[in-house]
C-alpha cells in the first residue's frame, strides 16, 4: 500500500514525523477495546476486566506481526507467565510477606523465567521465539498481578478460567486485527485509508451501553427456564 493512497490526515500525521506503526496502533485500539466489549457484554466471555486484555491483543499483534504461525510463541509466553506466576504465589504464601513485596519477586521471578525461555529456543535455533520485542514481553509479564489479585479474591479455578477467557479474546483480537490474516490486513487498510471510520465504534457502543438482554451464554445456560416461561 502506498503512502499516497492514505487518507490527508494520515499523510499530514506522516508529514510530523510521526511513526506508520504508531499511528496504526493507536487507530486501531478503540477497535481492539470495542472487540472485547462486545465478547464480554454480548457473548458473555468475563476475562480480566477490559484493560488486561486490551493489551495482550496489541502484544500479541506485536509479537506475531510477520508471520499467523508466529502466534504460538506469544501463546507460550503467556501460558509459561502464567504458570510461573500462579507456581510462585504458592511458595511465597508460606513466607507470609505483604503484597507488593510478593508480587515484585514474584515478577522477578517470572521475567528471569521468560528470559530463560528465549535463551533456551535461541540454542535450537527458534529465532522467531528468541528475536521476540521487550515491549510485548513486558505487557504479558504484568498480567501477573492481575492473575495473582484473583486467585487471592476468588480462587484458582476461577482464576485460570479468566485466564483462558483472556486468552480466547486476545486471539479473537489478534485474528482480526493482525496484518497476516486477510481481516486484519483489510482492517488496517480502512483505518488509514478512512481513519475517521474509528470514530464509529462511539455510537457503537452507546448501543451496547443500553443493552438489557440477556448475554449469548446465558441464553444457553437458562435455556431450559425461558422455555418454560415460553
Amino acid at each position: 500500500m502506498n503512502v499516497t493512497d492514505f487518507s490527508p490526515i494520515i499523510q499530514f500525521l506522516l508529514e510530523q514525523q510521526l511513526n506508520l506503526d504508531t499511528i496504526t496502533l493507536l487507530l486501531l485500539f478503540p477497535i481492539v477495546i470495542t472487540i472485547v466489549v462486545v465478547l464480554r457484554q454480548v457473548i458473555g466471555i468475563q476475562a480480566f476486566g477490559i484493560y488486561t486484555p486490551s493489551f495482550i491483543t496489541i502484544a500479541f499483534v506485536f509479537i506475531a506481526q510477520d508471520s499467523f504461525w508466529d502466534i504460538k510463541y506469544a501463546i507460550a509466553i503467556y501460558v509459561i507467565v502464567l504458570f510461573v506466576g500462579m507456581g510462585m504465589r504458592f511458595v511465597l504464601k508460606k513466607l507470609r510477606l505483604l503484597y507488593l513485596p510478593r508480587v515484585a519477586i514474584n515478577l522477578t521471578v517470572v521475567s528471569f523465567s521468560v528470559l530463560f525461555t528465549l535463551a533456551v529456543a535461541g540454542y535450537f535455533d527458534r529465532t522467531g521465539f528468541a528475536s521476540t520485542s521487550i515491549f510485548p514481553i513486558l505487557i504479558i509479564i504484568m498480567l501477573v498481578e492481575k492473575f495473582v489479585t484473583v486467585q487471592i479474591e476468588k480462587g484458582n479455578r476461577t482464576a485460570i478460567i479468566l485466564a483462558i477467557e483472556t486468552l480466547i479474546i486476545a486471539l479473537i483480537g489478534y485474528t482480526i486485527l493482525s496484518p497476516t490474516t486477510a481481516i486484519g490486513r483489510y482492517m488496517i487498510s480502512l483505518v488509514l485509508v478512512h481513519p475517521l471510520t474509528v470514530l464509529l465504534v462511539i455510537p457503537f457502543n452507546i448501543f451496547i451501553g443500553k443493552w438489557t438482554g440477556l448475554r449469548f451464554n446465558e441464553y444457553l445456560r437458562f435455556h431450559d427456564v425461558i422455555n418454560k416461561i415460553k
